[in-house]
């Protein structure tokens, strides 16, 4: 791991494990990116029927979530939970609702695009914080296990 990215959560990984071992490189590779810009969110992990998930908080609250990461059989998506409100001149988010846009990564490439980090940093820029208001101060970097859904329609461990 990058110095101050702190090491996946036991259960994440095994989540990734029915996996092809390069959709979970390329997941582990989005998480060190998202957490390298944004070191004191917390990381909500779900898994879910359609993807692994990980949304980053800087709240703990869902509803707060700024960043995503979803994990399919093939690729990893990058979203971005109010992606419709970021500069994107080049037209490279993909999404036509209301609030959320992402971004396919395929191959270890995609992540290296200067464009990926850009985005990142954006969304970092635009998300709601801890303040007084709410009456605590910062969160500190943690993951937490939110949901694991019984029923799956993606790739399933081997027995």
């Amino acid at each position: 791991m990058p110095p101050g990215v702190h090491p996946p959560k036991r259960e994440y990984l095994e989540f990734l494990t029915p996996y092809d071992p390069g959709v979970k490189e390329l997941a582990l590779a989005a998480r060190t990116l998202v957490l390298q810009e944004a070191r004191d969110a917390t990381e909500l992990i779900y898994d879910a029927y359609n993807a692994v998930a990980t949304g980053y908080t800087f709240t703990g609250r869902p509803s707060d979530a700024f960043v995503h990461i979803a994990v399919y059989a093939r690729w990893v998506n990058l979203g971005f939970n109010r992606g419709a409100e970021l500069q994107d001149p080049q037209g490279v988010l993909q999404g036509t609702g209301r609030w959320i846009r992402h971004i396919r990564i395929s191959e270890q490439a995609d992540l290296e695009k200067p464009m990926m980090r850009a985005f990142v940093r954006a969304a970092v820029a635009r998300a709601v914080r801890p303040g007084p208001a709410i009456g605590k101060g910062a969160t500190k970097s943690k993951s937490v296990v939110r949901a694991i859904y019984p029923n799956k329609r993606r790739p399933r461990k081997e027995s």
